[in-house]
């Protein structure tokens, strides 16, 4: 399976702007002392996050971003799509007429995996941002 930094660093990003921006807007310098992933990314994210209407930003010295909806409306397979991100556990293209190998039939183990694919992203469908703010919350003891 293979989730790159991206869809982890959205999701880390989005929960961190969903517990800490109270009414207010969150700049990616706080998001990113905090989460320790560089603004420069963060920026590259939030294009994206913003373009998908997942976040507002807003200018200005008290400026930075909100999110677009409260955190039990945004699913986490919408933030890891956002950022172009797909969690795959097969290399091969599924509607490609070659196989996995290169040949004109699936591997023996593709059902498996595709399968475990169909999972994976339900799991992440089925999660929210305010699951990751009760889960983060329990785990804080809070």
């Amino acid at each position: 399976m293979k989730l790159t930094s991206k869809g982890r660093y959205a999701v880390m990003a989005m929960a961190d702007l969903a517990k800490n921006e109270d009414s207010r807007p969150v700049s990616l310098k706080e998001i990113s002392l905090r989460q320790g992933i560089s603004i420069f990314y963060l920026e590259q994210l939030f294009l994206k996050l913003k373009l998908n209407s997942l976040v507002h930003s807003t200018r200005g010295s008290r400026g930075g971003y909100v999110l677009s909806n409260s955190p039990d409306q945004i699913k986490l397979s919408s933030i890891i799509s956002a950022v172009n991100e797909e969690v795959e556990t097969i290399k091969c293209n599924k509607n490609s007429k070659k196989g996995c190998n290169g040949k004109f039939a699936k591997c023996i183990t593709h059902s498996l995996w595709n399968e475990l694919s169909t999972h994976i992203n339900l799991f992440f469908e089925r999660k929210s941002l305010e699951d990751v703010l009760r889960k983060e919350k329990n785990f804080q003891g809070e």
